[in-house]
């Protein structure tokens, strides 16, 4: 994988520490994984932030940020890995899941959608209360279809990091040998 393109827009691990906020938890900042670019750590960094993508609200980059430290992945590409849900995504990735949801359990679609509550018309107090009632209403399949989604979706980044890492070596490798000929 191009790590030099990767690095540059990466923050590194000096620079993490030196942030105010994030100096008491140096010790949990320690593990190499976390900020170092190889194929297992980045797959796993891309698949952790599936994973957290899929929960509600700002509680994802935190949520990312805590499975990595769990299982000593990437840090920086789990953040980045969470931005693929955003206010244009969200919907047809919930609807997604919800199909999903509604497939595994056999329930009937015919279900009413309720109108996800809207982040910029409610206060913060009075937007989760509003997201679970929400949740509560959507009911089994999409309580069932939001962990398979992000278990799949982190299982087809997992398995395609790692085999577009070994087509980038592969196509570096052929590279190197084609310069070598000349």
């Amino acid at each position: 994988m191009p790590r030099k393109y990767l690095r540059r827009w990466l923050p590194d691990h000096a620079a993490m520490l030196d942030n105010r906020f994030l100096r008491r938890f140096a010790p949990w900042f320690e593990h190499p994984n976390l900020f170092h670019l190889n194929r297992k750590s980045v797959a796993g960094g891309l698949a952790v932030g599936m994973i957290g993508g899929l929960i509600p609200g700002p509680l994802q980059v935190i949520t990312s940020a805590i499975l990595c430290l769990i299982f000593r992945v990437n840090l920086p590409v789990a953040i980045l890995g969470t931005f693929y849900t955003n206010p244009l995504t969200i919907a047809p990735i919930y609807w997604l899941a919800y199909r999903l949801g509604v497939w595994v359990t056999g329930s009937s679609a015919a279900v009413q959608m309720v109108v996800m509550p809207s982040w910029s018309a409610l206060s913060w107090s009075d937007w989760l209360p509003a997201m679970w009632t929400w949740v509560q209403a959507l009911g089994a399949p999409l309580l069932i279809g939001l962990p398979l989604l992000a278990a799949i979706l982190a299982l087809c980044c997992y398995v395609g990091v790692h085999l577009l890492w070994r087509l980038w070596i592969y196509w570096s490798w052929h590279q190197r040998r084609k310069q070598r000929l000349k």
